[in-house]
C-alpha cells in the first residue's frame, strides 16, 4: 500500500506504508489520516508535521523529533516512543494505550483526552504538559 506525503509547499512524495523509513525528513509534512501501521520511523524529523487521525499503531518512532507535531486523534497504540521529542505536540484525544514512552520529552505537550491506559512512562520529561493524569 502506498501513501502520499504532501508537504505544505505542495511537493508530493509517495512511499510504501510498511517500508522501512530511517531519518527521512518529513518536516512539516501533511500526513492527515495516513496509515503508517507498524512503520519504522525511528530518528525521523517530523517537526511540525500534521499527523492528525493517522494510524501509527505499533510504529517505531524511537528518537524521532516530533516537536510541535499535530497528533490530534492519532492512533499510537503500542507505539515505540523511546527517547522521542514531543515538545509542544498536540496529542488531544490521541490513543497512547500500551505505548512505550521511556525518556520521551513531553514538555508543554497537550494530552487532554488522550488515552494513556497501560502506557509505559518511566522517566519522561512532562514539565508543563497539559492533561497528563498520574499513572500511580
Amino acid at each position: 500500500m502506498k501513501i502520499e506525503i504532501k508537504y505544505r509547499d505542495n511537493h508530493v512524495v509517495e512511499v510504501e506504508a510498511d517500508s522501512f523509513v530511517e531519518a527521512v525528513e518529513a518536516h512539516k509534512a501533511n500526513l492527515i489520516g495516513a496509515n503508517l501501521f507498524r512503520s519504522d520511523l525511528s530518528g525521523t524529523d517530523l517537526r511540525g508535521a500534521n499527523l492528525s487521525w493517522a494510524n501509527l499503531s505499533h510504529a517505531n518512532l524511537s528518537r524521532a523529533n516530533m516537536d510541535g507535531t499535530n497528533l490530534v486523534g492519532t492512533d499510537l497504540r503500542g507505539a515505540n516512543l523511546v527517547g522521542t521529542d514531543l515538545v509542544g505536540a498536540n496529542l488531544v484525544g490521541a490513543n497512547l494505550s500500551h505505548a512505550n514512552l521511556p525518556w520521551a520529552n513531553l514538555t508543554d505537550a497537550n494530552l487532554v483526552g488522550a488515552n494513556m491506559t497501560d502506557a509505559n512512562l518511566p522517566g519522561p520529561n512532562t514539565k508543563g504538559a497539559v492533561g497528563l493524569k498520574s499513572q500511580t
